[in-house]
């Protein structure tokens, strides 16, 4: 017989799981909600993600709600920049934007 060892997660986490969950579902059907609607939902997960405490349980919860972690980056942007995003997308975009600056400035 095996066991199943499970940790307990806390009730805000899952209180930030139920309202992230929310935000991916306004995110896919952006006429869904009004604007306050949006809003207001939007400020119950950045006050849930402040009150989150660190750790595995956030970290995994963050990894499957996408526009959540983009809110968790701003909320905490000033501290590790945009930590969560895909290096790849961010080198990316560096690159684009060097090889413009380089060729605007052999036009000038």
């Amino acid at each position: 017989m095996s066991t199943t060892v499970t940790s307990p997660v806390s009730t805000r986490l899952q209180a930030l799981a139920a309202m992230g969950t929310l935000l991916e579902r306004l995110e896919h059907l952006p006429r869904g909600a009004s604007p306050e609607q949006y809003r207001d939902v939007v400020h119950k997960v950045q006050a849930l993600l402040a009150d989150a405490e660190p750790g595995l349980a956030l970290e995994a919860l963050l990894s499957t709600l996408p526009a959540t972690t983009e809110l968790y980056e701003n909320l905490h942007y000033t501290q590790a920049g945009l930590c969560r995003s895909p290096l790849d997308a961010s080198l990316a975009a560096e690159l684009a934007a060097r090889a413009s600056l380089q060729k605007s400035a052999r036009v000038c």
